[in-house]
């Protein structure tokens, strides 16, 4: 059994990956920005347990997110913002958002969880990347930049940290049926101009994004450290 906490896991892909690591006997941590209610609300409902609450865009909870949770052996971080604005309307705020949440809590959270992980021998780190690293999104231009940074952390480190037993992989989603897509994916016209760019012809569940992250934790994935598997029904190609 593990430990497995897992960053923005009230709903859409986390919350998939929380009852997926709940379902194979680990202990699981539920993550939320800031509703504790809502938090709690997901453990019961898919057996995890704990649930925690930590606002990736402060620091200061950012950096006290260890102390609630102790260490573990899977760090899953999922959470991320994303604002859609052409490039010539984004402002500070937008930009520094997005870089924060998704860049630098990421960094900061895995300085805080690998230190345990090195002294046990044993760690799983996988990051929640994006179609969006390899397409050219008009509306999706910072946030694809973060994503973008995010798997150069992971190569970078996951060099350094494999010798101690630790890995450090991004999965990347496509078009994915989620809250955030909600909008998107319940309209049939945008829907279907959607999937006209997907090979496979549909958008993805959160479901199908469940398996990579599995193995990569697993000893199936013990050899496996510093790579990118795309889940996107071949949408970049």
């Amino acid at each position: 059994m593990k430990r497995v906490l897992i960053t923005g896991s009230t709903q859409g892909i986390g919350k998939a990956l929380a009852l997926a690591f709940v379902k194979n006997g680990d202990e699981v941590i539920v993550h939320c920005s800031k509703d504790i209610e809502k938090a709690e609300r997901i453990r019961k409902e898919i057996g995890a347990s704990k649930a925690v609450v930590c606002d990736l865009s402060n620091m200061n909870e950012v950096s006290e997110l260890y102390q609630k949770t102790g260490s573990v052996d899977c760090l899953i971080l999922n959470a991320s913002v994303q604002y859609k604005e052409l490039w010539s309307e984004i402002t500070d705020e937008t930009f520094d958002k997005q870089f924060d949440i998704n860049v630098k809590s990421t960094l900061k959270l895995m300085q805080a969880y690998y230190p345990a992980m090195q002294e046990k021998g044993f760690g799983r780190i996988v990051t929640i990347g994006s179609v969006n690293q390899y397409r050219q999104h008009a509306e999706l231009s910072v946030y694809s930049a973060t994503k973008c940074a995010v798997k150069k952390l992971v190569e970078v480190i996951a060099k350094q940290v494999a010798p101690f037993g630790v890995t450090v992989n991004n999965v990347s989603p496509g078009a994915i049926a989620t809250p955030r897509n909600e909008n998107v994916y319940k309209n049939e016209e945008m829907r279907k101009a959607v999937e006209k760019s997907i090979p496979m012809g549909r958008f993805g569940t959160p479901e199908d994004c469940v398996g990579a992250v599995l193995m990569l934790c697993s000893e199936q994935g013990a050899y496996i450290t510093g790579t990118d598997i795309v889940i996107d029904g071949g949408m970049r190609l």
